[in-house]
């Protein structure tokens, strides 16, 4: 429930967040060739191909079976991680200039063809974040099942309803959850989100046997922090953490690890440079 609802608050302000800067440009131009009703049909468009990209996938999901199913799934799987991945290092370099970049786009879209190029880039923006968003989901979702797969759903929920409310407080200004604050505190949580899912997609290779375990397991410490008990199932969720943990499933955390450190020491070191 915990990583769903992160996953959807985090990406729920995101997509808030454009809404807000493209309906401040709309009623700031006030010129008449874009209104708002072009904005609320991008948005509408965006959510619409949030919502066939996941009919789309559960169809595609009902068609496979054994291991076909089980690839697929874990191909969905290392494609989140990417993803979070992605998004948080995209974040990084375009955050602060998100907002300049979504005018320049606008002024140009209404240039170009008024009204109807204003809501494609709404619908591109709206639709990139709720495709991302399924994609998580299904990621944090392929293991569960029954009232676990509730909990999430009630989890995904929760995080649009406060999604709502931190996208108010940064909107208005609110001195305690700036946005340049709650994008690094929440990046360093979807790192950790990424790894444990690169976690549980190599585990999902290893025991289909198309990847050796190596050497299993490394250490053994469900004495100290059990995998079944709630706190372990949390850290499991949220880190990736794992009691009796294979060499590889190890090496693959570890080596994530090691690119996050290396692209942000390459990413300071070309700013450095510029």
């Amino acid at each position: 429930m915990g990583n769903a609802l992160f996953i959807v608050w985090r990406e729920s302000v995101e997509a808030m967040l454009v809404i807000g800067i493209l309906y401040a440009w709309i009623r700031d131009r006030g010129d008449g060739r874009i209104g708002l009703r072009h904005l609320w049909a991008g948005v509408g468009g965006g959510m619409l191909l949030a919502g066939a990209l996941a009919v789309a996938m559960l169809g595609l999901q009902s068609q496979l079976a054994g291991a076909a199913l089980d690839a697929f799934q874990a191909a969905i799987v290392f494609i989140a991680a990417g993803l979070i991945t992605h998004m948080v290092l995209w974040m990084r370099h375009h955050g602060r200039n998100m907002k300049r970049e979504l005018e320049a786009g606008m002024s140009k879209a209404a240039d170009a063809a008024g009204g109807l190029s204003a809501a494609m880039l709404a619908t591109i923006a709206v639709g990139r974040e709720g495709a991302e968003t399924v994609l998580f989901l299904y990621g944090l979702g392929v293991e569960q099942s029954g009232g676990t797969l509730g909990r999430m759903l009630l989890g995904a929920g929760v995080g649009f309803a406060l999604a709502l409310a931190t996208a108010w407080l940064i909107q208005r200004g609110a001195r305690w959850m700036p946005s340049r604050l709650f994008f690094r505190i929440t990046e360093i949580v979807l790192f950790l989100l990424a790894a444990a899912l690169l976690v549980s997609g190599v585990e999902r290779l290893i025991n289909m046997e198309w990847l050796p375990p190596l050497l299993e397991p490394v250490w053994d410490s469900s004495a100290l922090l059990s995998d079944g008990s709630t706190t372990g199932a949390i850290a499991a969720a949220f880190t990736g953490y794992r009691a009796q943990p294979s060499l590889t499933v190890l090496l693959a955390w570890f080596g994530y690890w090691a690119l996050i450190a290396w692209l942000g020491r390459a990413r300071l070191s070309k700013r450095s440079g510029a």
